[in-house]
């Protein structure tokens, strides 16, 4: 049997206004089935999950794999478009609860499996771990806020200097937007060049994670068929043209992933629009992305009078260094809340009955098998 497709995406983020979670978007409100797993840390849900992912891709399902941005290597959930079904962590910092309990919604509490009186033999423990834990994250988001400040120097340093040609990048956005919507690609629709009201989805292909910044751009974009890549440098107007282009999709009615801003989830960064095969991408620093020899590139620099940011030059400099230092140090504290959250889990993990979590999963497995 063939092996269905496996598209990462993060449905959360560490971002300079904290926690921010898409997992509403994930699935539908009237999904035909949710699994929701509860549990403290190292009871072995990511386990679980990515164990029901890789079940269902072995049977030929295409699986959305949900990654963790405080946790590179571990997931918060899976989700089957075909089967409009999933399963995803319902706990800290998610606290996704069922909204439709029995008809839609299920708990799955792997806390059932694990020995009470081991736990609380490391009570004391467990308590100053969570509590420097949560210290820790209260650091990265305010060191994440203070990087956002400085990276909003640079951008605003063009616009002051009145270097940019707003004109000129409003006729390229029109300009793209032309290519990409045009009628042969949208006609028979629904014989009007329309289509019908589909589901969009907000969400991120880029991380801030323990490791530093981490991508999935190249998973999510290399099956399109249709790639629009955007450079330039911070504040050249890149993020002007994919709202500006997110914006026209969902007044066509096309369905729409829209992914956001790892550091600062206001900005749109990329597209993918899977019913005209077609996406496109932010290339700039972290996450960058190499063109195709088919791919249209767009370099919103061309937009931008350097020579009238000479007077500002000395002040870009240090607001750069001091955004990449502050970066740096948010990573840092991710990095240590990682460490700590790890030997939170071995407690955990020690009282855990693994055996009985491995029969609930296959379970699981069947009953998203049976939806079919």
């Amino acid at each position: 049997m063939k092996k269905g497709i496996i598209r990462n995406i993060y449905p959360g983020g560490n971002t300079s206004k904290g926690f921010y979670s898409f997992y509403s978007y994930v699935a539908r409100e009237d999904a035909n089935k949710i699994f929701y797993v509860k549990g403290g840390p190292g009871v072995g849900k990511s386990t679980f999950i990515k164990g029901i992912g890789m079940d269902l891709v072995d049977r030929g399902l295409d699986v959305e794999f949900l990654y963790c941005s405080s946790d590179n290597d571990s997931l918060d959930g899976v989700y089957v478009p075909d089967m409009d079904a999933g399963v995803i962590d319902g706990t800290a910092p998610h606290m996704i609860d069922p909204k439709n309990p029995g008809a839609v919604d299920e708990i799955i509490n792997l806390g059932e499996f694990w020995d009470e009186g081991l736990l609380r033999e490391n009570r004391q423990d467990i308590i100053r771990l969570n509590r420097e834990i949560g210290r820790l994250f209260r650091r990265v988001y305010s060191h994440l806020k203070g990087a956002k400040l400085f990276l909003d120097e640079l951008e605003n340093c063009i616009l002051d200097a009145g270097a940019l040609d707003i004109k000129g990048l409003n006729r390229k956005a029109v300009e793209l937007i032309d290519r990409i919507f045009d009628n042969e690609t949208l006609k028979n629709k629904d014989g009007s060049g329309r289509c019908k009201i589909k589901t969009t989805r907000h969400l991120f292909a880029t991380a801030i994670t323990p490791q530093g910044p981490s991508s999935f751009l190249k998973n999510l974009f290399e099956p399109v068929k249709k790639r629009i890549i955007i450079k330039g440098h911070p504040g050249s107007g890149k993020n002007t043209i994919l709202q500006k282009i997110a914006g026209a999709a969902v007044s066509l009615g096309l369905k729409a992933d829209i992914f956001h801003c790892s550091l600062d989830p206001d900005k749109v960064e990329h597209i993918i629009i899977p019913e005209i095969d077609t996406g496109v991408i932010t290339s700039a620093p972290p996450h960058e992305y190499a063109s195709g020899e088919w791919d249209i590139v767009v370099n919103t620099d061309e937009f931008v009078d350097f020579d009238h940011l000479k007077p500002y030059q000395s002040e870009m400099e240090k607001a750069q260094k001091r955004y990449s230092e502050i970066f740096s140090d948010a990573v840092a504290f991710l990095a240590k809340a990682k460490e700590l959250h790890d030997e939170l889990e071995k407690y955990y993990v020690s009282s855990m009955d693994f055996k009985k979590v491995e029969v609930k999963r296959e379970e699981v497995v069947e009953r998203i098998l049976k939806l079919k």
